[in-house]
């Protein structure tokens, strides 16, 4: 597509993992939501470092990505959020985030 400007269709887009997902145009707003709240119910601190170690690791090569990617999850284990998700999976309850 960014060579020859071709366009594709939702479902090439989904199938080259370009795209989450596929919905219609009458369900894009409740799927669009759907995600937020899925988002949302998650660790603020474990989605921020996740996004930020994806954005560094784009400049690096593989080897180096492997071990950043290592480190940066053996640093989120060691999190108060991460100690929250665990004990709220053994413990069967929703888990309370801190953001830390």
């Amino acid at each position: 597509m960014l060579l020859t400007g071709d366009f594709i269709s939702a479902q090439t887009a989904l199938q080259y993992g370009l795209v989450n997902e596929v919905v219609p145009a009458a369900e894009l707003e409740s799927a669009t939501q759907a995600l937020a709240q899925k988002i949302v119910a998650r660790s603020a601190h474990a989605i921020a470092l996740g996004k930020d170690m994806f954005y560094r690791q784009l400049t690096m090569d593989l080897a180096e990505a492997y071990a950043y990617a290592g480190e940066r999850m053996a640093c989120n284990m060691d999190s108060k959020d991460a100690r929250e998700g665990i004990d709220a999976f053994i413990q069967k309850r929703k888990p309370v985030w801190s953001g830390r």
